[in-house]
């Protein structure tokens, strides 16, 4: 746990498409909403939100759409106008996240590289990186956080893992006892691994040359960080 583990998961297959991995996000889903893992977004949000136009949100590594959806009930109940994009490069996940959101038409999902220059060209209000940054390796995230934070007009919010051993044991556990799929009982405390500590995610900012940024922790085991124009 002292340094970053660089061991892949099996999520990070872009051709999984199995039943299995269908079973895989409807768990994680579970888990966060039971943990608390959509509220770092919420609160960033509610912070920075310009209530005078409509709003366009793009979530970077959409996978089930659950966080889009978290979003829209939330926008709802505030009367908010805006539009959300879920972009992920698996085309199963895009038709799970589809099929999820289906009464949501607020939202669209799109199949994309977002290293592929065509999509560098994108501009959004928000861009939102939920449990996506522990895939990446820190060279790929300062090249990551240069670009995003570029086509993002409000911020670049991200929400990732606090790299811990009683965050590790605690969702080792709870996989286990909840019966979990092979993917979350192998997933889940390799996410924890693969995780950051605090100075670790101030220098992948510092050598982005990001300076107008807060991180921020907070429950469970979540590091929460606003990166504003």
């Amino acid at each position: 746990m002292k340094y970053r583990s660089n061991e892949l998961e099996l999520m990070d297959d872009l051709n999984l498409a199995t039943d299995e991995l269908r079973q895989n996000l409807e768990e994680l889903e579970v888990v966060n909403r039971w943990l608390g893992g959509y509220s770092p977004v919420i609160n960033a949000l509610q912070k920075n939100w310009n209530k005078t136009k409509k709003v366009t949100i793009a979530d970077i590594g959409s996978g089930g759409g659950d966080t889009l959806r978290v979003i829209a009930e939330w926008a709802k109940k505030k009367q908010l106008d805006w539009k959300g994009i879920g972009i992920d490069a698996n085309q199963f996940m895009i038709d799970f996240a589809r099929e999820k959101a289906k009464n949501f038409p607020e939202i669209t999902f799109e199949k994309r590289d977002i290293f592929d220059t065509s999509f560098q060209k994108e501009k959004y209000d928000f861009v939102v990186c939920s449990l996506f940054c522990h895939h990446f390796s820190d060279d790929d995230l300062v090249k990551m956080f240069k670009q995003l934070h570029q086509q993002s007009s409000i911020c670049l919010i991200i929400n990732d893992l606090h790299r811990n051993w009683l965050a590790y044991y605690g969702i080792y556990i709870l996989t286990r006892l909840l019966n979990g799929s092979r993917l979350v009982k192998n997933d889940a405390p390799l996410s924890v691994k693969r995780a950051f500590r605090y100075q670790e995610l101030k220098n992948i900012l510092e050598r982005a040359n990001i300076t107008n940024y807060k991180i921020s922790w907070r429950w469970a085991f979540r590091w929460q960080i606003i990166i504003k124009k």
